[in-house]
């Protein structure tokens, strides 16, 4: 019996990692058929920012929602839904006629992807109560992130090579389909205790100051930076942002606790999230478009080229998280942020002629400081965190950097835009320098908030934090980052 029971609950992980292969997967697969999606749909480099943006825009503004939603009325049942939404979504994306489509469909993805991703970490909690247990599946969620990354760019070529852009959605449809069947099947259902309330004005706020925000970015090249459009885009931003700070302290159960912010080691671990996942999120989009418009790579070669990125992620990533546990977030985030700014910079003077070598050297110095960021931005977004809130303060480190990812390419790729003059084959190598220079500075900024965050006076922000948000009578756990 109690085989069977061990059975049952690696076949619920299995099934949960399902789930983050296929959300995983969509992270770097359709970067590799963003050229081939650009002339097939004649889309201008903003619509392929949108392409991107909506989904991880729309992931980041729900993820929060989704998660106490399913603590609420079922964690299966939520997760079931966001599979058979991913996939539709999936579907839809394979059939869209136009750009405008697509990015729709896009968003139809994201909403189902932020049913997956945090709900799965709740079912996978609640069914592996055991510590041992726990951290050994958590260890194999975490690799699938690095098999997934790894897979996407080469996966994607092939796809886009063979049957063209629109099969790497096809991909998604069967793993889907079979997740959501298996899901019913064996995976229990489950509730939180005390689940949260619904704070629909936070989430709304949330939206507009995201959504807005990256409009204005992404559009600001086209329309102009002082055009009334633009202004009133960014304007509407600043006055939600403003709105939330002024309503959620007044909530009993706010969308987002402003409290946490007062721990420096959480408040840098969402800044961090946020500068690693803008660097990843603008290092894929430029580089896909340099390697395949700019250099002339076939999608199947370009996906090639990237994979020593991917493969110093697979390997750096659980190493980071057994040194964030033996020696704590210090190293890794230093290191990562100097990987990060290098790597970068080795291509601050790209051309259509630039050796390969040069370039898979700044893939692996890159690959090896993405790799390294993960565990401690984890690590420091939870440390010193009453139990009862370390889920919450996870899912905000999650939502950073989905806001990350979508920033990022939007920040780098108007910067770009601006600078591409005439054909794009002719000019884009050039118009990337000044991104290559934005993408260097986030790993700087990384590694100036590893020396803050791990500092004695910040470590002794977040034990204030905890204790004032500790419930009376109950003791924090001690952790250290």
């Amino acid at each position: 019996m109690a085989s069977h029971s061990s059975r049952r609950r690696y076949l619920v992980l299995a099934i949960c990692c399902m789930s983050l292969l296929i959300v995983g997967l969509d992270n770097t697969i359709v970067n590799v058929a963003l050229p081939s999606i650009r002339h097939e749909l004649h889309a201008s480099v903003s619509g392929l920012q949108w392409t991107v943006a909506a989904y991880t825009l729309v992931l980041a503004s729900l993820l929060m929602l989704s998660g106490s939603t399913a603590d609420r009325i079922g964690r299966r049942r939520i997760f079931q839904t966001g599979l058979v939404t991913f996939t539709a979504g999936s579907l839809l994306c394979s059939l869209a006629p136009s750009l405008g489509w697509l990015i729709a469909f896009r968003m139809v993805q994201a909403a189902g992807g932020s049913m997956l991703n945090p709900v799965a970490m709740s079912i996978i909690t609640n069914t592996f109560t055991d510590r041992r247990e726990r951290a050994r599946a958590i260890g194999v969620w975490g690799g699938v992130i690095g098999i997934s990354m790894a897979l996407g760019p080469v996966a994607g070529g092939v796809l886009v090579t063979s049957v063209g852009w629109r099969g790497i959605f096809w991909v998604n449809v069967p793993i889907g389909m079979a997740a959501a069947v298996l899901t019913g099947l064996f995976v229990p259902e489950s509730r939180a205790p005390r689940a949260r309330r619904v704070d629909a004005v936070g989430q709304l706020l949330v939206i507009v100051i995201l959504g807005a925000l990256t409009y204005g970015i992404i559009e600001g090249p086209g329309s102009g930076w002082a055009s009334a459009k633009i202004v009133f885009f960014f304007a509407l931003s600043a006055a939600a942002l403003v709105a939330l700070l002024i309503y959620e302290p007044r909530r009993d159960q706010p969308l987002v606790d402003l409290r946490f912010f007062s721990s420096v080691p959480f408040a840098g671990a969402t800044l961090t999230a946020v500068a690693a996942f803008a660097a990843l999120g603008g290092f894929l989009f430029v580089n896909t478009l340099y390697l395949q418009d700019a250099r002339g790579l076939s999608a199947f070669h370009a996906g090639l080229y990237t994979l020593p990125m991917a493969g110093m992620t697979v390997i750096f990533g659980p190493l980071s998280g057994r040194i964030v546990g033996s020696r704590g977030a210090r190293l890794p985030t230093l290191v990562a942020g100097v990987a990060i700014a290098v790597g970068c910079s080795e291509l601050t003077g790209l051309t259509n002629a630039t050796s390969a070598s040069l370039l898979f050297l700044a893939y692996v110095i890159f690959g090896i400081g993405f790799g390294l960021v993960n565990a401690p931005i984890t690590n420091a977004a939870v440390s010193g965190m009453p139990d009862a809130q370390a889920g919450v303060a996870a899912a905000l480190a999650s939502t950073s950097r989905q806001v990350g990812q979508s920033l990022g390419v939007a920040i780098v790729g108007s910067a770009v835009t601006s600078g591409i003059h005439g054909p794009i084959r002719a000019s884009f190598a050039a118009a990337s320098h000044v991104g290559w220079w934005m993408l260097t500075g986030f790993g700087a900024v990384v590694f100036l908030l590893g020396l803050i965050t791990t500092s004695p006076w910040a470590l002794r922000t977040a034990a204030r934090t905890a204790a004032r948000l500790e419930p009376a009578g109950a003791r924090t756990p001690v952790h250290t980052p």
